[in-house]
């Protein structure tokens, strides 16, 4: 199978794994990569080598920063104990804008008892950041107490959930539920909902190992995905992989995976490796990290992971203390949506440590990944602070925002420097930019198959972008790009005091990209940008 971007999956997919190793992952697609890469598909971010055939330019990663106004959700009301194991946070849960309301929509987890999650809750927002807990009637409940509450679900005992919102789906089933929820054992649950608070009895539930377990969609393959929990010694806390294009098969062909047994469909996916950063207390510091948790979601033209890593310290020493577990959100991407590349191991949305934060530790993403707000990103996450109960304590909603595309960018200095991609084609007709260089200037040339310019295309005819802006289009004059569309092409970017952090051509000059979106954001219609700079 021939991907989007040129890269041939090999049978059988999903590739069979011995095991887990604490070596980092191999990624086959940067070791042999597609000789001609097809760039139709979304901005094309600069996040590895992929799409780079030379450059003289620096590769920068960039964190995320916390809001000012944070948490953005807290635990305030009677069924969100404001006293001990209170909780108000998606775990992993589910944070979307769903166009048909013009709403951000968030699911969560609320009414912890111990380290029980007692119900699935549902909140509203205008902006992303002020958050309301709607009165909700007619919601069939176990507990009479939660009538009028904003709780949606109230199944007795769960763990992790994912709330995904499907615009594909038949309207009934426009949300989709998945949890693992306890019963005799753990069942991971699938339900569906047509307005995301009234769900369905359970589709499909089959028996598991493993409480921590999420789903995720990758529409590059139109497959639902799991992300299994196992755990083992040596790598500890790690990752399955599942696979199947109907969410009701793929829960009900789910093995069992007890701790490192991978049998069925079922793979070896993903763990923690020896690069991964320790924690930064000292008598912590030999804990080896572990993979608590991954999400995904697809962002532009590549699965975006969200690596929750754990470095400790174990349960028992957190209780005995009153400390948290302390969990990192680190960042990975995926071109093939299986191999993860993760060329940066900063903490993309770290926790404080800071015992009078909200986010004193255990740090852990939310469910669609991140949501686009005009230029920027948001990123939620759930937090702890520190308290008496340590493990259990006050859990909130954090807010994280990152500059569209912003997750790596191409820098040069004063004196300048030059970006080759390797061969690429297209079918559009407008080259377009994501760029930082108001005080620099961006330039930019086309190259033939064999490397020479192509008149006038070049960069004494191109205008120069000297701005900070996250979608423009580059020009030359009197040229048209539409003429080089289906042509073997690379375009050669000569950049001085600024930062590069994509690009794409676009069928015009508004810039929509057909990428996808991941949890969607104003001004967009649906999974993919098509509306270019009428969502900035």
């Amino acid at each position: 199978m021939t991907l989007y971007n040129g890269i041939e999956l090999p049978v059988p997919w999903p590739p069979k794994r011995d095991g887990l190793t604490r070596e980092p992952m191999p990624v086959p697609y940067l070791q042999d990569r597609p000789a001609v890469v097809p760039i139709d598909l979304g901005r094309q971010l600069f996040v590895d080598d992929f799409l780079i055939e030379r450059t003289t330019l620096t590769r920068t990663f960039h964190a995320a920063e916390y809001h000012a106004v944070n948490p953005v959700l807290a635990p305030d009301q009677p069924w969100e104990p404001a006293g001990d194991s209170n909780a108000a946070c998606p775990y992993s849960g589910g944070v979307w804008y769903d166009p048909a309301d013009k709403l951000f929509k968030m699911w969560y987890s609320a009414g912890n008892e111990g380290w029980i999650n007692r119900w699935l809750s549902y909140a509203t927002s205008a902006d992303g950041v002020t958050w309301r807990k709607p009165a909700l009637d007619g919601i069939e409940l176990r507990s009479k107490a939660l009538d009028g509450s904003n709780v949606v679900l109230d199944v007795g005992h769960t763990d992790s959930t994912t709330v995904w919102l499907d615009p594909a789906a038949d309207p009934s089933e426009r949300f989709k539920y998945f949890a693992t929820e306890k019963r005799e054992g753990w069942h991971y649950t699938y339900r569906a909902s047509a307005d995301g608070v009234r769900w369905s009895e359970p589709i499909a539930a089959t028996p598991m190992w493993g409480d921590r377990t999420t789903t995720f969609y990758n529409p590059f393959r139109k497959v639902w995905c799991l992300s299994q929990r196992i755990h083992g010694p040596v790598i500890g806390r790690a990752r399955a992989y599942l696979e199947d294009a109907d969410p009701k098969r793929l829960v009900e062909k789910i093995p069992p995976n007890e701790r490192m047994t991978v049998v069925g469909d079922s793979v070896y996916w993903a763990n923690a490796d020896d690069l991964d950063p320790p924690n930064p207390v000292g008598e912590f510091g030999q804990i080896k990290p572990e993979l608590y948790n991954l999400d995904a979601a697809a962002y532009e033209s590549l699965m975006l992971g969200l690596f929750t890593i754990w470095t400790g310290p174990e349960n028992h020493a957190v209780a005995e203390r009153g400390l948290q577990k302390r969990c990192d959100v680190l960042v990975a991407f995926s071109r093939d949506g299986f191999h993860w590349d993760r060329p940066s191991r900063q903490r993309f949305i770290a926790a404080s440590w800071d015992e009078g934060l909200f986010n004193y530790g255990n740090i852990q993403s939310a469910g669609g990944g991140c949501l686009i707000v005009g230029e920027k990103l948001y990123v939620y996450v759930s937090a702890r602070a520190k308290d008496a109960t340590g493990l259990h304590g006050r859990a909130s909603t954090g807010l994280a925002i990152l500059r569209r595309d912003g997750f790596a960018s191409m820098d040069a200095d004063a004196q300048g420097g030059i970006l080759t991609t390797r061969p690429v084609t297209f079918t559009g007709a407008i080259l377009h930019v994501n760029v930082d260089c108001p005080t620099g200037e961006l330039r930019v040339d086309v190259l033939a198959e064999d490397g020479a310019p192509i008149e006038p295309f070049t960069p004494a005819n191109c205008n120069a972008v000297s701005a900070d802006t996250t979608c423009t289009p580059v020009t030359w004059n009197g040229a048209d790009l539409a003429t080089l569309a289906g042509q073997t092409v690379r375009f050669r970017f000569y950049l001085t005091r600024g930062k590069l952090y994509a690009f794409w051509v676009s069928p015009d000059a508004s810039g929509p990209s057909h990428g996808y979106v991941a949890a969607g954001g104003p001004g967009l219609a649906g999974p993919t940008d098509t509306i270019g700079q009428g969502n900035v």
